[in-house]
């Protein structure tokens, strides 16, 4: 899908949350007319910032997709089933739903939905708001090629998109990606912690704690190598880096941070399971 056909589609949030703003100021900075995104948001202070951003802000969730070529649910997961009771009756026939609700099915929207209305389900994460996430599609039976191009642009203004056919496997993609950005900050800030513990002052501890991650994923990404060949590349013999090593490979944390996937992944699959 080219950016000149999503420039021409009418897109509709049900919902102006977090998510919801990363991907309207994404799609107006991949130049979208404002004039083509339309939002329902009944929060008064949210929807005035909203509004200043050039789009159309209402209340009702019906008006805002009787018009719409693309809707973003974007709304907790529990009222979910209320919006798409509410607005199933307003959809144009063709256009596509893509739910960002996390754990509910691709059955649960397809239940509520006109039948063969196309759907897709989307797990985004947090770096989206800042235009640096990954989001996991995963379209349903009756989406089109056009369709998955055009949710897979939509969600690119805002980070990487990867598409899957698995739905089951969505569970994985929310303990990795949806959840791990927790583990990261988690670690940053025990480096940190570890920088000061060290005697450097705070500010300076958390600068180098996040820079080191943030060029640390990026050599892996840029090269292609296996995380393991470069960690072997700053580990000489007898120094620091694998006395340090030798730590965390005694305390688990390998298996900590599996361990704590699985966790996640379980619970992601009980989730799933209640919608």
């Amino acid at each position: 899908m080219t950016s000149h056909l999503l420039h021409q589609t009418r897109i509709a949030f049900i919902g102006g949350g977090n998510m919801a703003t990363a991907l309207i100021k994404g799609l107006l900075g991949a130049g979208l007319d404002g004039k083509n995104i339309r939002v329902s948001e009944p929060d008064s202070v949210r929807a005035q910032s909203l509004q200043s951003l050039g789009i159309t802000v209402v209340a009702g969730n019906s008006n805002t997709v009787s018009t719409a070529q693309l809707v973003v649910i974007a709304v907790k997961p529990g009222i979910v089933p209320l919006v798409l009771d509410e607005i199933s009756g307003n959809l144009n026939r063709d256009a596509v739903v893509i739910s960002i609700a996390a754990g509910v099915t691709l059955n649960s929207l397809m239940r509520r939905l006109p039948e063969k209305q196309p759907a897709i389900r989307a797990m985004p994460n947090t770096p989206a708001l800042i235009g640096a996430g990954v989001t996991v599609l995963c379209p349903g039976p009756d989406v089109s090629p056009q369709h998955r191009a055009l949710a897979e642009t939509l969600l690119g203004t805002v980070g990487e998109v990867k598409t899957i056919l698995d739905e089951s496997a969505l569970d994985a993609v929310t303990a990795l990606s949806g959840s791990g950005p927790a583990y990261v900050y988690l670690m940053i800030e025990a480096l940190s912690d570890g920088g000061v513990a060290c005697g450097l002052p705070r500010d300076l501890a958390t600068q180098l704690a996040v820079q080191t991650v943030k060029g640390s994923a990026a050599l892996v990404k840029e090269t292609g190598q296996h995380p393991g060949v470069l960690k072997n590349q700053v580990t000489s013999p007898g120094g620091t880096t694998i006395a340090a090593l030798q730590v965390l490979e005694t305390a688990g944390l390998r298996g900590i941070l599996m361990r704590a996937v699985e966790a996640a992944w379980r619970r992601s699959q009980e989730l799933s399971r209640k919608n």
